[in-house]
């Protein structure tokens, strides 16, 4: 569930994250998740090191870690399907009921992130970007630590997290779509020809008085 949290934040920086830790003895994997070794493959961490490095820079451009947040909707959750269903092993019941809360779970926290985001690229500047995008990887390492270490903490964080997130969807998407609004007013107030900014025809100095 931790490792589901923070692969909606960062699914290739999570792969990344737990294999190198694994092929290089930083991590030492509990019987029952033995079948995330597989992550330690030379082939995994190179293809999770090539797309990290491009979301790397992708993620602190403005609108463009928008349009990747946007691509991924799908990929975090299933990459962290995935990771769930790979860490139980055996082809039972439960593993689909692992990949299901990993995926579900990873969705949330993608959310929240892909809303912060649009939230953020509305700023002039772009040092949000880049402190939000250098949190979320910081957050990435410590949250798989916590999962690998110390799972039953990281399922009661996990929760706390999840139910303060469906607290906050309906009000951040009600923020997002004032956001939104303003957003078209400005444009269509700087769009050639348009009404909101109409140029009025003087009246002669007689029609103020009745036309007296």
């Amino acid at each position: 569930m931790g490792l589901g949290l923070v692969s909606g934040l960062n699914l290739y920086a999570t792969v990344l994250t737990v294999g190198l830790g694994i092929r290089l003895g930083l991590i030492t994997l509990n019987p029952e998740m033995s079948g995330l070794a597989v992550l330690a493959s030379p082939y995994v961490l190179i293809a999770a090191g090539v797309i990290y490095l491009v979301e790397f820079f992708a993620d602190k451009i403005p609108w463009v870690d928008s349009l990747w947040d946007g691509v991924h909707t799908v990929i975090r959750p299933l990459g962290a399907a995935v990771i769930g269903a790979t860490a139980v092993g055996a082809v039972e019941p439960q593993t689909a009921v692992v990949a299901a809360l990993c995926a579900g779970v990873s969705l949330s926290g993608h959310s929240v992130k892909a809303g912060t985001r649009l939230l953020a690229n509305h700023s002039p500047e772009p040092f949000s970007n880049i402190g939000l995008s250098l949190t979320e990887d910081g957050l990435v390492l410590g949250g798989v630590w916590l999962a690998l270490t110390h799972p039953l903490i990281a399922l009661v964080i996990v929760v706390v997290l999840v139910a303060i997130i469906i607290w906050c969807i309906p009000k951040l998407v009600r923020l997002l779509r004032r956001s939104g609004q303003t957003l078209r007013d400005f444009f269509s107030l700087r769009r050639p020809g348009s009404t909101h900014l109409e140029a009025r025809t003087p009246r002669p100095p007689g029609a103020y008085r009745g036309g007296r």
